[in-house]
């Protein structure tokens, strides 16, 4: 009989501690979730990649352990928290996915900011230039024949999944995973915010510009634009996948959008933030894309595009102005965003704020 109390006292004493084991705590409120792509080296005190300048002067001093490809960082004080995908559409769609399904956060009133380096299109802006995305369009999904193939008639080898032929306007395009449409009335209000900011300027931007003859918006200063994106696993280079950039993305933005800036990434993260929407754990007209110019998309005149894709794989001509400029012109959002919670955490800001 003594022994069964015993028993009995034992497994009630397991329960209890079983229920206390599992309590949770209330997950922390992310006002700003910050998603770079990639780092050089070390997170802090080298060559900064994308995500370094962040971590040190936000003073992301907290860090959670995280399954994929980068541990979180995160101001305690200010709500701040930012993260490292990995480059890529598959690396970015997870972590993107792997954050927002965690429970450690409350990412419901959160604003999400993408904020990394790209290829710029000279016809638009110049290195070190930063152009905040209102269409993001997917680069992958589609058929391809060898360029050596293709019919005469057809101006590139690349269509969608949907058609028999490149751009045919009579295809029936599902374009969920292919296209998206950031809040164009959030996108103008980072842009004007942010549009008259000093990009600053370096001799070495000054003699990389020089080399682009007749292209006038690749030869300013460094300056911030409203500018579409195109996002592929491939990294391209060059004239003719230039012209494709520029109308693919123009029909799939059934002639909106402007292709300015090429990346590896922004459809994997936008895909993640639409399923996560469609559960109630954030909140996808919240998010901002903005990317800056690192290297041109094409050679310029004189050079092939073999020879520069050379050139540029042994160093980015812009990437520190690059890196900078994405800091610059990222960090006076989320200050803001940041600075006036009690107003944007339940408000969004609405045009003429």
């Amino acid at each position: 009989m003594r022994k069964r109390r015993v028993l009995h006292a034992l497994l009630a004493a397991g329960c209890a501690w079983g229920s206390i084991s599992v309590a949770r705590a209330e997950p922390i409120e992310v006002k700003v979730v910050v998603i770079t792509m990639f780092e050089i080296g070390a997170d802090t005190g080298d060559a900064a990649g994308e995500f370094q300048l962040w971590r040190e002067r936000q003073k992301l001093d907290r860090r959670f352990p995280f399954a994929h490809h980068h541990d979180l960082f995160f101001n305690e004080h200010t709500g701040l928290l930012a993260m490292v995908t990995g480059e890529g559409t598959a690396n970015s769609t997870s972590a993107v996915m792997e954050l927002g399904m965690d429970p450690r956060f409350d990412l419901t009133h959160a604003y999400w900011l993408v904020a990394g380096i790209a290829g710029v299109d000279p016809e638009d802006a110049s290195i070190g230039s930063a152009a905040w995305a209102e269409y993001v369009v997917d680069g992958d999904l589609a058929h391809e024949i060898d360029a050596r193939e293709i019919p005469r008639d057809w101006p590139t080898g690349r269509f969608p999944l949907e058609s028999s032929r490149p751009y045919d306007p009579g295809a029936h395009i599902v374009s969920e995973s292919q296209v998206f449409r950031l809040d164009p009335e959030l996108v103008g209000w980072a842009y004007r915010l942010t549009q008259n900011i000093d990009l600053g300027d370096t001799p070495d931007l000054q003699r990389s510009r020089a080399r682009y003859k007749g292209y006038p918006n690749a030869q300013k200063p460094p300056f911030v634009l409203k500018g579409d994106d195109l996002a592929s696993m491939t990294f391209w280079h060059g004239k003719l996948l230039n012209d494709w950039a520029n109308r693919w993305v123009s029909y799939w933005t059934r002639g909106t959008g402007n292709f300015v800036m090429t990346d590896m990434e922004d459809t994997g993260t936008l895909l993640a933030l639409t399923y996560l929407h469609k559960t109630g754990r954030v909140n996808k007209d919240r998010v901002l894309v903005l990317r800056t110019g690192s290297n041109y998309s094409i050679p310029p005149p004189g050079v092939t595009a073999a020879e520069n894709m050379q050139k540029e794989n042994a160093g980015y001509s812009a990437l520190g102005p690059s890196v900078e400029a994405a800091y610059k012109v990222g960090s006076t959002v989320v200050e803001e965003l940041l600075g006036k919670w009690s107003l944007y955490r339940d408000h969004p800001p609405a045009p003429g704020h």
